[in-house]
């Protein structure tokens, strides 16, 4: 799995005009899973994102987790987190899971967040969606369950 997480002071996303999902501060996570991903991926990455600690402390120093700020997160599907455009210039996507198998796992990494007792918006998996955000710092962080970067 592949995330895109963004420290926001806002965020939401829009589907044919209806907000679908909103939080305020927090953290935007655009997620795609991959063909070999199972629910230990899933587990690995919502365990790393519920604890990245990239929210500034009282010293002005990222160095407190999302549940310590209060904040909230926004999860969005996005298997184009696995283009791969090293050939030529239109990216194959053969590499992203089968739509079945990204909606369980989708599902799966927000039932986890939200039982680690965090507040979870989400958007509409394989829907076309329009996020809007406000990225704080800015601060954006790629993460890769099999630790490619």
């Amino acid at each position: 799995m592949r995330a895109v997480v963004q420290r926001v002071s806002r965020a939401r996303v829009t589907v044919r005009g209806e907000i679908t999902g909103e939080i305020e501060r927090g953290l935007l996570v655009l997620l795609g899973v991959g063909g070999g991903d199972t629910r230990t991926e899933a587990d690995y990455l919502a365990e790393k994102i519920v604890g990245l600690r990239i929210f500034e402390d009282a010293t002005g120093k990222m160095n407190l987790s999302l549940a310590e700020v209060g904040g909230a997160l926004l999860v969005v599907s996005q298997f184009t987190l696995y283009g791969d455009a090293r050939r030529g210039k239109r990216p194959s996507f053969d590499a992203a899971a089968a739509p079945e198998q990204a909606r369980e796992l989708y599902e799966y990494f927000v039932e986890t967040v939200r039982a680690a007792g965090l507040r979870c918006a989400t958007g509409r998996f394989q829907e076309t969606m329009q996020v809007e955000l406000v990225n704080e710092g800015p601060v954006t962080i790629l993460l890769d369950s099999g630790k490619g970067f």
